[in-house]
């Protein structure tokens, strides 16, 4: 089986081609500023040069129609004609309470992705486009949407509720949701594995650290807490998102600044975070090179970022009863070894001692705790494309003629 694997931003398209049958990437690309002057195609038939087409891309359906042809170009292309493509998975940002596992897209699914529309209204939309395209384009191919918010719906209600009243939760479904869920379910998987256990047996910290970040707490295979919320502002400092402050600061800036109401959640989404405290940059490797040379504001930023994710460790830790492994992934995760010794170090009490020249590795799964840590550490690329196929595999295997 081959499945298409479709990832739409409000102005991009990210997808995958992956043969089920080795789990083998046939072709990956990316499409760029949809909608906007200097729209491109970057199209990468693996094992091959990549291949890059700037055009003309108005929506999301010319999207979709160039990467098919990419996949069937007969210079550039890897699969000879778009029925062999068995099936679609599409990402889809958020699910709200109903969609608690990955599920075929009817009519009444494309609803259900629709009505959650208000709280992911950059992501929701862009995914739903990118449905329509392939029903459109690929009429003969099952869809499934893979949710992040999914893996979060274990999360019992002591976790999930907010302090406010319960008739805004009955009336509006403010809760928290969480994001980030097939990459957290993805490594807490692998680590398992790594440790030849099963992820039921075992108490994880999953650590998504990127520009958006997450730390999740995995007891027995579930999800019991994860530090997003109702939407992806809350929890962590994160590059431009303020993470979580106190709620009263949005009236004194709308007061104090002369700010609306949009121009607040823009300040906090966009404005904020380690950029906002550094006054730099977003990027963790220019904070790294200025701190390295004296900024005191850089190194800042770095020391609120570690310490924030340090005590959501140590909370999650408290709300298990105890930790197995504690992972970390993602692109500040997987790639700044700085970043994870900072992190850890403070956290021997736990059982946890990180190996230096273990620690000493970017973009490859490894253990990182030395050897009689109590605690397995543990750093492990993301994977959510995987994810998105297998469980696009298991739903439409039995939809899917056989060849």
């Amino acid at each position: 089986m081959k499945v298409f694997i479709v990832n739409c931003g409000s102005s991009s398209i990210k997808y995958q081609l992956v043969d089920m049958e080795t789990e083998n990437v046939l072709a990956k690309g990316l499409v760029e500023r949809i909608g906007l002057p200097g729209a491109v195609l970057t199209h990468t038939p693996v094992g091959r040069d990549k291949v890059v087409t700037e055009a003309e891309i108005p929506d999301h359906s010319t999207g979709i129609s160039m990467v098919l042809n990419a996949l069937t170009d007969a210079e550039h292309g890897v699969i000879s004609s778009l029925r062999d493509i068995d099936a679609v998975g599409h990402r889809v940002a958020h699910g709200g309470e109903r969609f608690t596992d990955s599920v075929l897209i009817t009519a009444d699914v494309v609803k259900g992705i629709e009505a959650c529309v208000e709280m992911a209204p950059l992501h929701n939309p862009a995914a739903l486009l990118g449905i329509k395209a392939c029903k459109s384009l690929i009429e003969h191919a099952p869809q499934v949407a893979v949710f992040d918010t999914a893996f979060h719906q274990t999360m019992p209600k002591q976790a999930y509720l907010y302090g406010l009243p319960y008739e805004l939760y009955e009336k509006y479904g403010v809760r928290r949701y969480g994001f980030h869920g097939t990459s957290h379910k993805y490594v807490a998987q692998r680590a398992a594995e790594m440790m030849g256990k099963h992820m039921t047996d075992l108490r994880i910290v999953t650590c998504h650290l990127g520009n958006g970040a997450s730390v999740t707490a995995i007891k027995n295979g579930k999800s019991i807490d994860t530090s997003m919320g109702f939407t992806p502002l809350a929890g962590l400092v994160m590059g431009t998102r303020s993470g979580e402050i106190d709620p009263a600061i949005i009236p004194f800036l709308m007061v104090k600044e002369n700010m609306t109401i949009q121009e607040v959640d823009d300040y906090l989404n966009k404005k904020s975070g380690v950029l906002g405290i550094s006054g730099l940059s977003s990027d963790f490797r220019d904070l790294e090179e200025a701190a390295s040379k004296g900024d005191e504001r850089s190194q800042l930023a770095i020391d609120i970022f570690a310490y924030r994710v340090k005590k959501f460790i140590g909370s999650y830790v408290a709300a298990m009863g105890g930790v197995d492994a504690i992972v970390f992934t993602a692109g500040l995760g997987e790639n700044s070894a700085f970043m994870r010794e900072k992190i850890c170090n403070g956290l021997e009490f736990l059982g946890t001692r990180i190996d230096e020249a273990k620690n000493n590795v970017r973009g490859k799964e490894t253990e990182i705790s030395a050897d009689g840590s109590k605690v397995k550490l543990f750093m492990i690329p993301t994977n959510e494309e995987i994810v998105i196929a297998r469980d696009t595999k298991a739903i439409c295997a039995p939809l899917v003629p056989a060849k």
